[in-house]
């Protein structure tokens, strides 16, 4: 049997830093493909443009209608990702609607026997489309709002389909200088199998929260994610201590080490200017992702954005590992104005 399959998993588990490789199917689903959120660090839940819909729909406001964002981002190992984002509002009473593609190509991998002869090459690619929607719950701060989505993935002939939601509610109040949110995402089925084994979907818990700083034109970013499982830790090669007897260990993954490993942060220098600076950290991926013997800044984000008229421009810059970094792009167009 050609190792069509082990090879798929075997990008993902060494690419997702910020998931457990290797034990859920559609892990695409939980890589961003926002310019701004990849440049805050990754996580980011509390975003106030067209994008943030796709991870969070209780973001979803009348502020974003006609608002169209078009995303493109090289991951590792050529892998290409992107992603459209489109909000409607319709009315007062029944609010907006906004719906999403994201699109991954992996491009040409090779395709082996089981004793390792290469024997062609083959294609693979996912594919989600989403729909979501949001409600202000009347004489409240609190916006609900859910996220439908169907998934599709391709491994050469071998064909899986799923079906999720996500769930968000938020705390937005424009007096006040912060915000919170609760997000539910990827909960779901696997409808159809690559071989027969049916796979759990990369289901997640998070909390976010922003701050804007007073008299500075600074806004935090704080999220906590995978609250559904407490140990995410994996273990690091560069941990590996060698005794006086020449057995192998690893160092121990101890609670606290383990609690920051669900922190991401970010912050945004500027957020309401027509220029803006952003950095972020992921603590997981820098921890499982580092070398001994070498700083790689692993787990660093940074980008920018730029306003021009009724178009923004968003770049970011993801560094994983000396080997690999990934870059993200982002237009967000605003279609309400007469002279676009």
């Amino acid at each position: 049997m050609r190792l069509k399959s082990f090879l798929f998993f075997l990008l993902f588990s060494v690419s997702l830093g910020a998931q457990v490789g290797g034990e859920q199917v559609f892990n695409f689903l939980n890589v961003s493909t926002s310019a701004r959120q990849s440049a805050l660090g990754g996580k980011v839940l509390t975003l106030d443009d067209v994008n943030q819909a796709l991870w969070n729909p209780s973001m979803i406001t009348k502020s974003m209608d006609n608002q169209l964002a078009l995303n493109y981002q090289n991951f590792l190992a050529d892998v290409s990702y992107g992603s459209l984002s489109y909000a409607k509002y319709f009315s007062r009473r029944f609010g907006t609607i906004q719906g999403g593609i994201t699109y991954v190509n992996y491009g040409k991998l090779i395709a082996a026997d089981d004793l390792g002869n290469e024997t062609g090459s083959f294609k693979a690619r996912d594919l989600a489309l989403s729909i979501g929607y949001a409600y202000n719950i009347p004489r409240t701060y609190l916006n609900v709002g859910v996220n439908f989505k169907m998934i599709s993935s391709i491994i050469d002939n071998f064909t899986s389909n799923g079906a999720a939601f996500d769930f968000g509610l938020s705390y937005l109040n424009d007096e006040k200088p912060f915000n919170a949110t609760f997000v539910m995402r990827n909960a779901g089925y696997q409808v159809n199998t690559f071989d027969g084994t049916r796979e759990p979907l990369p289901f997640e818990i998070l909390l976010g929260a922003s701050y804007r700083v007073a008299n500075i034109p600074l806004r935090w970013h704080f999220t906590l994610d995978n609250l559904q499982q407490w140990n995410v830790s994996a273990e690091n090669p560069s941990d590996t201590q060698v005794g006086i007897d020449g057995s192998v260990s690893n160092s121990s993954i101890k609670g606290l080490s383990n609690a920051f490993r669900h922190i991401v942060i970010g912050a945004e220098f500027f957020p309401e200017n027509d220029f803006n600076l952003r950095f972020g950290y992921n603590f997981r991926r820098a921890r499982e992702l580092r070398l001994a013997t070498t700083r790689t800044f692993s787990g660093l984000t940074a980008g920018f954005g730029i306003k021009m008229r009724r178009m923004q421009f968003n770049y970011a810059f993801s560094k994983f590992h000396p080997a690999a970094n990934a870059n993200t792009f982002s237009l967000i167009f605003d279609l309400r104005s007469p002279e676009f």
